[in-house]
């Protein structure tokens, strides 16, 4: 079966109604840390075959605009203050729009997708020499001939997180659905330090500080390599085993999903690397709003890295071990460890922010997102979804998201991108098959 992606047109969609003349907004010490990074996601539907093609795409197409009215910070175009500093010019400007179709059906292609193929459902342009006629997010509508839809979007991580632009494609439905929003964007700076968390002969966390500082005087190491995505699915059960196995031996440790997960691929990462008694250095990613009190409607980037070493001497089963070094990094990710590296980055003013998925093997945690609540019709719900944080230039990452719904409160999505052989090597290893996870992505 032929499948081919045909881009129709490529558009610019603006907001319903404009935004007040002047209006600018600043961007946060974190946002403008992920300058050099981009997320790309892909939404896929099912659809009615009696759906006339284009249809679907023309009816969205007014939905997002009406949508836009609450996002003008997504319509508005980067310019720079008076420091250097990137800030919003909201002007409705608008974001691009491309649409395109493919052969075949949404289900069929599903059956054989991969990372170079799922990647033509999402358009991206890198930033122009000038920025203020580049558009920071981008959609893409692509309806495939015999029925379904995907709706990549990508967005400039400068201005949002992963947790937004989840939260982007929920108002968007919102929107489509009642035409009111469910959890609206919440644009407001990062919270200063509360007299109340301050505790008495508080003592900066540096370890936190330390791992920002060394990617900054870190250069990237930019090795030529093929990288390929593959995506496994675990059920309730088999998560429920991984946890089983990684709180073992004493029983006493009850690691999360992600801590599970995560320890179980570090664990066989560093297996596939050749290391026999240690693990392979690792960061994980994890969303802090909560930690600070934000609500989830927060827009901007709230996920913050750090690095996590298994200490000690590392026996057999190294998972229980792999699983409580992640948990220990977790809870050291308090309020004020958070609130010192926020002022750490006002106090030290970055103009050359690194690539935080440059170096280090990275772990990310989308535990806190939802997408399958991005129902646009009540016939028309995702049945899988895709996430990347663009480029990969290091060693790889891991993204651990729910599973669709009907799988149970557990299941989990494992998307894996590594160098070829190594993703080849993992998906074989005993460790991750004894769980018999389903293939959702091949390499190719």
């Amino acid at each position: 079966m032929a499948t081919e992606v045909s881009y129709i047109c490529k558009r610019t969609v603006v907001s319903t109604k404009p935004v007040q003349p002047g209006k600018y907004s600043p961007l946060s010490v974190l946002d403008r840390y992920m300058e050099n990074n981009h997320i790309r996601m892909v939404f896929y539907y099912q659809t009615s075959g009696e759906v006339e093609l284009g249809e679907m795409t023309k009816k969205l197409r007014e939905t997002l605009s009406e949508m836009l009215t609450h996002f003008p910070i997504v319509t508005g175009r980067l310019i720079r203050d008076d420091k250097g500093h990137w800030k919003i010019k909201c002007n409705d400007a608008g974001v691009r729009m491309m649409e395109a179709k493919a052969k075949g059906s949404v289900e069929g292609w599903l059956t054989s997708v991969h990372r170079e193929k799922e990647l033509k459902l999402v358009y991206w342009e890198d930033m122009l020499p000038n920025p203020y006629y580049w558009s920071t997010f981008y959609v893409q509508l692509t309806e495939f001939e015999e029925g379904g839809l995907a709706i990549g979007l990508s967005c400039a991580h400068l201005l949002a997180d992963s947790i937004c632009a989840t939260n982007f494609i929920k108002a968007w439905a919102d929107i489509s659905l009642g035409n009111k929003m469910i959890v609206p964007p919440i644009f407001h700076p990062l919270p200063p330090r509360r007299l109340g968390n301050t505790k008495p002969n508080h003592h900066p966390y540096m370890e936190l500080i330390h791992h920002y500082k060394s990617k900054i005087e870190k250069p990237i190491s930019i090795k030529e390599a093929k990288y390929a995505t593959i995506s496994l699915g675990f059920s309730d059960t088999m998560v429920q085993d991984c946890m089983s196995m990684a709180a073992q031996p004493t029983g006493s440790f009850s690691p999360t999903p992600f801590e599970a997960l995560a320890g179980l691929f570090w664990v066989t990462l560093s297996k596939v690397k050749g290391l026999r008694n240690g693990l392979v250095d690792m960061s994980i990613c994890l969303d802090v709003r909560k930690v600070l009190g934000l609500d989830y409607g927060f827009f901007g980037n709230c996920m913050l890295y750090n690095e996590v070493h298994a200490e000690g001497n590392i026996g057999e089963n190294k998972l229980p071990q792999a699983a409580r070094a992640i948990r220990d990094v977790v809870d050291k990710m308090d309020v004020e460890g958070i609130m010192d590296l926020i002022e750490w980055f006002e106090h030290n003013d970055i103009n050359s922010p690194a690539m935080m998925n440059g170096n280090d093997l990275v772990f990310t945690s989308l535990e806190g997102v939802d997408p399958y609540l991005a129902l646009f019709q009540d016939w028309f719900k995702p049945i899988r979804v895709s996430y990347y944080i663009e480029p990969v230039l290091g060693e790889g990452q891991f993204l651990i998201l729910p599973a669709p719904p009907g799988e149970g409160p557990l299941s989990r999505v494992v998307m894996v991108t590594l160098r070829e052989e190594e993703a080849i090597k993992l998906r074989e290893d005993d460790l991750i098959s004894q769980f018999s996870p389903t293939i959702l992505m091949k390499c190719q």
